[in-house]
């Protein structure tokens, strides 16, 4: 949404904030826009699986977007499936942030532990039916904001054609 990529401006452009390290990026829902590090979906091309039918993926950038779909739709329900076995990552947070960070990766651990142990425990059923819910950046003018969304946009066609 509008409200996520405005807090993902602000973690980025802080002096200690969030840093993208070289060569790595984020894979980003479209609403954030293409920036450095953030790699979105292309506008206006189909990758839903019904739209393809029997055929497939017609080309490097529906078969991009199709895949990039699928990684989305799974991390999105492993944090929903997180926030519904660990209550406590799904309020507000008022502990510091390093706290924050000790408490997610606690929490994965556990879970990751748990899965490990019994796949079938019975707190776990139904925890997988989750829907799929809908760096460095400074203060950029809007030239250099174009260009470097032409050039992260070509890293993007350079992904999908190596598929």
């Amino acid at each position: 949404s509008a409200h996520d990529s405005r807090i993902l401006s602000d973690a980025l452009s802080r002096p200690t904030g969030l840093r993208i390290s070289e060569g790595k990026y984020y894979l980003a829902d479209a609403g954030y826009g293409i920036r450095i590090g953030c790699i979105t979906p292309y506008r206006g091309v189909r990758y839903h699986f019904k739209k393809f039918g029997a055929e497939g993926p017609e080309n490097a950038k529906e078969l991009f977007k199709l895949r990039h779909s699928s990684l989305r739709i799974t991390v999105e329900r492993v944090f929903g499936i997180l926030k519904k076995r660990f209550r406590v990552l799904d309020a507000e947070p008022f502990w510091n942030f390093q706290t924050q960070v000790d408490i997610v990766l606690a929490c994965c651990i556990i879970h990751n532990h748990i899965m490990g142990v019994d796949p079938s425990d019975l707190l776990n059923q139904g925890l997988y039916e989750a829907s799929e819910s809908d760096s460095i950046i400074q203060t950029l003018t809007e030239r250099e904001e174009r260009q470097e969304a032409r050039e992260w946009s070509a890293k993007r066609d350079e992904i999908a054609q190596n598929m």
